[in-house]
């Protein structure tokens, strides 16, 4: 432990826009000795401009390999609001209609999923079995979820009473892209969305796993219960990758906002659609407890009126928060299990909606 907050204590700092420390890099380095977070970076969006990326720590503690502007990191659940955007770019290319059953698109499911939509498997509203069986083992093996398994499952609930975060929603949404684009779904990201981003490092990454060979990339650490840090492996199967499996920069992310914004990615209208609350059959909006206390498709909200946020969380250890009143974004990405950014991420957009 004094090894590690030793090393913290020198951390790598890079600006882009600054040639000495602001007071957010001493904010964020205040942040990580609380945190004792390993490696860091940073990026900061303002009206739709990028003004600020740096980056901190350690990408490898073990080896003392830094964190760069290059250096790559394991986005986890934040792939989702790619995986959400790609629908949305099917739908805008009048492939694919959010209204109609899964069924019109995919062959040889149970009668009990013939009727569900396109919105309730993005949304979360589906029903569907999850991905692990009774005994909470997940239904994989060698390296892929076992589809026919779950497909001998029950439905959890009736589609559109409820919502429940389920991961064969991804695998169903990913299995759609494929069939309606004819590429893969790393293909189809890839094309239309980390081209037109300039997303390079995510690009050569690639989509995958601990088990892929992704150069310059930050190892994922986690504190043990007797708070001794200890790597983090964390096996994806191929078929959930749409869930989970996307490598990228914290200033690639900001490129990607700013693409999203400024509708390079989808139009106007579409993009409303992407990002308006989950409503149940009711009519009634979902919600949750929490500042975040909404949802969309793929992404995470803050009902607040006075100033709304438009969130992504990834591994208990990456944040990007969308403040669109004041039109500032931050970007957190971390080696952190545990960290939790998205708690602490206000106080950094705080230094700079004053």
């Amino acid at each position: 432990m004094k090894k590690i907050l030793l090393l913290l204590t020198f951390l790598t700092v890079c600006n882009n826009t600054f040639s000495q420390e602001d007071k957010v890099d001493l904010a964020i380095k205040e942040l990580i000795k609380k945190h004792k977070i390993v490696g860091l970076q940073l990026s900061v969006i303002k009206d739709n401009v990028i003004v600020k990326t740096s980056h901190y720590g350690f990408a490898n503690i073990q080896d003392s390999i830094a964190v760069n502007r290059e250096t790559v990191f394991s986005l986890n659940s934040i792939t989702k609001a790619f995986t959400g955007v790609a629908i949305m770019q099917l739908v805008e290319n009048g492939k694919l209609n959010l209204g109609e059953p899964i069924s019109n698109y995919l062959d040889n499911l149970p009668n009990t999923w013939q009727k569900i939509t396109i919105e309730q498997l993005a949304t979360h509203k589906s029903g569907l079995p999850d991905v692990w069986d009774s005994q909470g083992n997940m239904l994989s093996e060698d390296g892929t979820i076992l589809f026919e398994k779950i497909k001998e499952l029950p439905i959890a609930f009736e589609p559109g009473k409820h919502v429940k975060i389920c991961l064969t929603n991804y695998l169903l949404l990913g299995m759609l892209i494929e069939k309606i684009s004819g590429q893969s779904f790393e293909k189809f990201i890839t094309e239309n969305q980390f081209k037109k981003a300039g997303m390079k490092n995510a690009m050569k990454a690639g989509i995958g796993d601990f088990y892929n060979i992704i150069n310059n990339s930050a190892r994922t650490y986690t504190y043990s219960r007797n708070n001794v840090l200890t790597n983090v492996y964390q096996p994806m199967p191929s078929n959930l990758l749409p869930a989970g499996g996307i490598y990228a920069t914290a200033t690639e992310m900001a490129q990607w906002v700013i693409a999203l914004q400024t509708n390079q990615l989808i139009n106007a209208e579409n993009l409303k659609i992407l990002l308006k609350p989950i409503e149940l059959e009711n009519g009634k909006q979902y919600e949750e407890n929490g500042l975040l206390d909404r949802s969309s498709i793929g992404f995470s909200l803050s009902s607040r009126v006075e100033n709304p946020i438009i969130a992504l969380m990834g591994g208990s250890r990456n944040a990007l928060f969308i403040y669109p009143k004041k039109n500032i974004s931050i970007v957190i990405l971390t080696n952190l299990m545990g960290s939790h950014p998205q708690d602490f991420i206000e106080e950094i957009a705080k230094l700079y909606s004053n």
